[in-house]
């Protein structure tokens, strides 16, 4: 059967690859992915075939790989974190589909910056939380909105995806109105740059000096819910375990 792996790589670092992602990236005639996340894999596996496209350019980043495939090679298209969140596991889903395709797909996890930003931070993700995409390139601004103030509403803690780009600088600042109207200043928030790289780093700040933070495309925002804490260094979201029981 004629097969494309649709790879989550984690945040481009050999360490947070998982093992499956690795032995399918080995054995692929080809690697097919966003320019970025190419050069990143060429560092790693140095002696296969690469095909690329700009950012925006999914739809046929996912036909080369479908014609690569059916031409019988063995195919890996590349995405960061995890391919089913933001990736591209559900655009080649349906590229296959639309051609009608002989073509097997499998879809391998990988580690998505909400999970490798919160084991930087300490433990924020403990309870029930929400993650959501600040760009509006897919998804209509009122909707983003919509999700954030019902995500605030229900005390979900909240990890902000694409919080800023340099078209796109607002969006974050009327996004943390909104969750005031349901957190108080003091809220801990958790910001990590380049998540699991090997120049990333975190700091710790609060809802009230989010606004004025440095903050870019490859900062993931995790902000605390009403029970989130800060000790020794540490954001905590308790899991709701009496200490008599640990």
């Amino acid at each position: 059967m004629k097969r494309i792996d649709v790879i989550g790589f984690g945040p481009g670092n050999y360490d947070y690859m998982t093992i499956e992602a690795v032995q399918a990236l080995k054995e692929a005639d080809v690697i097919v992915g966003y320019s970025t996340y190419v050069e990143l894999m060429k560092k790693i596996f140095t002696e296969k075939k690469y095909l690329n496209t700009p950012m925006t350019r999914e739809v046929e980043r996912c036909r080369m790989a479908l014609e690569e495939a059916v031409k019988g090679q063995r195919v890996a298209l590349v995405s960061s974190g995890d391919s089913g969140i933001y990736g591209m596991a559900g655009i080649m889903l349906q590229v296959v589909q639309a051609a009608a395709a002989e073509v097997e797909v499998h879809i391998i996890a990988g580690v998505t910056a909400a999970s490798s930003g919160a084991a930087m931070l300490g433990a924020p993700l403990m309870n029930d939380f929400a993650v959501i995409s600040l760009s509006d390139l897919m998804t209509p601004y009122e909707q983003i909105m919509k999700r954030v103030r019902c995500a605030a509403e229900g005390d979900f803690v909240l990890c902000l995806y694409n919080p800023k780009s340099r078209k796109r600088q607002e969006h974050l600042a009327e996004a943390v109105d909104v969750i005031r109207r349901y957190r108080p200043e003091e809220t801990p928030v958790g910001l990590v740059h380049k998540a699991g790289r090997a120049d990333g780093f975190c700091e710790i700040t609060t809802l009230d000096g989010l606004k004025g933070a440095d903050v870019d495309m490859f900062t993931t925002v995790i902000i605390g819910n009403s029970m989130t804490y800060v000790r020794d260094g540490k954001m905590i979201t308790p899991r709701g375990y009496s200490l008599e029981e640990v």
